[in-house]
């Protein structure tokens, strides 16, 4: 059976630049944002009931999601952020499951999934070790300044995220991302070479 480890980190951490390291190793990911966003695609399932749960207004004039107008929604709300997860997440696992059981017996297959420490079941039963990618504030907020993203949204979607001490104490491996990208990857291989059959 394909080994199975979990990937989380804070927003802009560094997450996706590790997912993509441990993809040029070989490792097959299994990405929960691009799942997430292939099925609120319109004419899925999970794009319907988000449309009744919060109204057309989370639309575009194409018809297609307006994420930005749904993340202003669910983040100034706990209880619709909560509803929105409650439509989103187990369709989310389940696809999760899908491709895992896709993979094959000497893989690496790596869950890619921000939320991770906020979820209790899901992706966190499925993964027999977790790697929590971890930076300090600043450096999150850096990162996510280079992405274009202010400030003040910034640290509003990381107020409604786990606390950094709630995702380390779910960690197996932490990697430490406030420093350059060479030391990353040299982290990155450690781990690697750690997780090989």
């Amino acid at each position: 059976m394909a080994r199975i480890v979990g990937l989380t980190g804070g927003i802009g951490s560094g997450k996706s630049t590790v997912s993509a390291m441990l993809a040029e190793k070989g490792a097959i990911i299994v990405d929960a944002d691009a799942i997430v966003h292939e099925l609120q695609r319109p004419g899925e399932i999970v794009f319907d009931e988000m449309v009744e749960a919060f109204g057309r207004e989370i639309l575009r004039a194409d018809g297609t999601l307006d994420r930005a107008k749904v993340g202003a929604i669910v983040f100034a709300d706990d209880a619709k952020r909560q509803q929105l997860q409650t439509i989103v997440w187990p369709r989310v696992g389940e696809r999760v499951r899908e491709l895992i059981e896709s993979a094959g017996g000497s893989d690496v297959v790596i869950l890619d999934v921000p939320l991770m420490a906020e979820a209790t079941d899901g992706s966190r039963r499925l993964a027999e070790k977790i790697v929590v990618v971890d930076a300090s504030e600043d450096t999150q907020l850096r990162h996510l300044a280079e992405k274009g993203v202010p400030a003040d949204v910034a640290k509003a979607r990381m107020a409604v995220q786990a606390s950094r001490d709630d995702r380390l104490k779910i960690a197996d491996f932490v990697l430490q991302n406030d420093g350059t990208i060479d030391e990353l990857a040299k982290q990155v291989d450690a781990l690697w070479e750690s997780l090989r059959p």
